[in-house]
């Protein structure tokens, strides 16, 4: 599972995620973070999270947690430096894939405001 997956948000922006290497050296950087069932047929995704430093491995209790409730599951992510464009994007994500280990944002309409500045 090397190549990148792509996921579609609700205001139809697409977004590229790689699969991480869970035991690789990670960079200090901020980061979007997909954690998702991936198969032939597609992927579902589970959770959706962003962090300020992607080497704190902040995503590892998520994933912890959705192997345990639905199985397979793998951690996909997005390099993104600006703390604003993370934010967008995982609420974009959110409100159109409504992972089931996220909860909806309150005004998921605001992401796709945002993504168009």
């Amino acid at each position: 599972m090397s190549q990148q997956i792509e996921f579609v948000g609700k205001s139809g922006a697409r977004y590229r995620y790689t699969p991480l290497e869970e035991e690789r050296a990670l960079p200090p950087v901020g980061a979007n973070y997909v954690i998702a069932k991936v198969t032939p047929g597609g992927s579902d995704i589970l959770f959706v999270g962003e962090t300020e430093n992607l080497s704190r491995a902040t995503w590892r209790e998520q994933l912890a947690e959705a192997r345990s409730a639905y199985g397979q599951a793998a951690v996909l992510t997005r390099l993104n430096v600006k703390s604003v464009v993370r934010l967008a994007e995982r609420e974009d994500l959110i409100a159109e894939h409504r992972p089931p280990m996220n909860e909806l944002p309150a005004n998921a309409a605001s992401a796709e405001e945002r993504l168009e500045r």
